[in-house]
């Protein structure tokens, strides 16, 4: 291929490959979706390199498709026309760390883990904790969330600056380092979410927190998700500055006692955690109590310690791969939704009742603080009729939770699995989206098939 001879004019051919291993490594992610190949695999190490590839990519009109650690859940780096897969693996140095501004400027093959423990040495961390441990471009192009959104945010909310580069081989800078900004349009709210589909990242400014003096984990049980759901609008209503609150059904607390080797019990379940200062978080913690027991609360109890806490949170980080550990042979769906609070317990009830009536292998979690829940279930691809299942199911939610005033996709994205859903979410918004993407990508070639139909 023509363009292959050129790439290797200016990137080493040790950083270019078409060895079918890795081809087969950057033709998949996490999800359930078909595999495809790309034709070459290019490993950048700046935006200068990544600039020429996308003027090269443009010219010939050949698709390229962004890729972190492929942790992504809607096939969102699967290069479906094939073309370059422009893997950042190497571009993943932490430029400067601010602390007097409270941000940080890393390249976006870092990862969230590198970054915090970098960030530690100067008291600070950074908030957006997705469960996995992805690169930062690939968090920014998905607006990732995760278990901390309830207090810091979601990713979208951490971004001061991203340089992109675009589909003609341009770079810019969406921001700039101050608090706020009246002027212009706001490109950082643009390019946060894009999938991929508007410019490849190749410089994050994100913004960071100091490590609070004191943190406490707890897991409270109870005997019915109303009685759940109702606590978390209780304690979020009553002003209790709650870091995390999850939910996790009784099916998934099995799943987790298995594979976590935990003992928890096997009820719906919030784990919760406060953070603050000590005399203020221990007012919170007696508050708490007081809200939980005029529910229908069966436990509340703490873990104290830092590896008590770390054990929680790695069960409940972990509730995928406990599923796909007790259902070997069978591939992870992953359902994602949205909603207003007040319709969250009636949505996830109503999950829990279908799932139960197609009967299909799986349990339900959730980001309950900011209205968002994941059903886990695990399918056997070859079965057509437990596929058909699997997506009638997956679409009685969403459309339950778009009749709602809710989204088709809380944090995971679009990607391939959502594209369906966004003529119902966004009507006549929908067709500005794509003037944007014709306007930014002419050509088609920035990961093309995801977000939108390909025209």
């Amino acid at each position: 291929m023509n363009y292959i001879s050129e790439l290797e004019t200016f990137i080493p051919k040790e950083r270019v490959s078409t060895n079918i291993t890795i081809l087969e490594q950057h033709s998949k992610d996490e999800s359930y979706h078909t595999p495809s190949l790309p034709n070459v695999v290019i490993y950048p190490e700046s935006a200068e390199e990544v600039s020429q590839v996308m003027k090269i990519a443009s010219k010939h009109k050949i698709p390229v498709t962004p890729f972190g650690v492929g942790s992504s859940l809607e096939g969102h780096v699967i290069p479906l026309n094939g073309g370059i897969s422009l893997d950042f693996s190497l571009m993943d140095s932490i430029i400067e760390v601010l602390p007097n501004d409270f941000l940080v400027k890393v390249q976006p093959g870092v990862t969230r883990s590198k970054l915090n423990q970098e960030l530690k040495k100067h008291g600070l961390f950074f908030s957006v904790d997705p469960g996995a441990d992805a690169t930062l471009g690939g968090m920014a192009a998905t607006n990732a969330s995760g278990t901390t959104s309830v207090k810091y945010g979601i990713m979208r909310d951490q971004i001061r600056d991203i340089e992109v580069v675009l589909a003609n081989g341009t770079t810019m800078h969406t921001g700039n380092l101050a608090a706020k900004s009246s002027s212009g349009y706001n490109l950082n709210g643009l390019f946060a979410g894009s999938e991929g589909t508007l410019g490849c990242f190749t410089e994050l400014t994100l913004r960071v927190y100091g490590i609070p003096e004191m943190i406490v984990a707890s897991r409270a049980t109870f005997h019915s998700i109303d009685s759940a759901i109702n606590a978390v609008v209780n304690i979020l209503s009553a002003g209790i500055q709650v870091a995390r609150i999850e939910l996790i059904d009784e099916l998934s607390i099995k799943q987790v006692n298995k594979f976590s080797d935990t003992n928890y019990d096997e009820m719906p379940t919030l784990f919760i955690e406060f953070q603050g200062n000590e005399a203020g978080l221990l007012q919170d913690i007696e508050f708490t109590k007081e809200i939980l027991a005029d529910l229908d609360n069966h436990a509340f109890e703490f873990e104290k310690d830092t590896q008590g806490r770390n054990k929680l949170w790695g069960a409940r980080h972990n509730a995928a791969y406990a599923f796909k550990h007790g259902f070997p042979g069978k591939q992870l769906m992953t359902t994602d939704v949205c909603l207003p609070l007040s319709e969250l317990a009636g949505a996830i009830k109503s999950a829990k009742k279908v799932l139960k009536e197609y009967n299909l292998d799986g349990g339900i979690v959730g980001h309950v603080g900011d209205g968002n829940y994941h059903t886990t279930l695990m399918i056997d691809t070859e079965n057509q009729r437990e596929v058909e299942y699997a997506e009638n199911y997956n679409k009685h939610i969403v459309e339950y939770a778009l009749e709602r005033g809710g989204s088709c996709t809380g944090e995971h994205g679009v990607g391939i699995g959502k594209m369906k859903y966004q003529v119902l979410e966004h009507g006549t918004a929908l067709p500005v989206m794509q003037a944007i993407k014709k306007t930014l990508d002419p050509e088609n070639i920035l990961n093309p098939g995801k977000i939108f139909y390909d025209e």
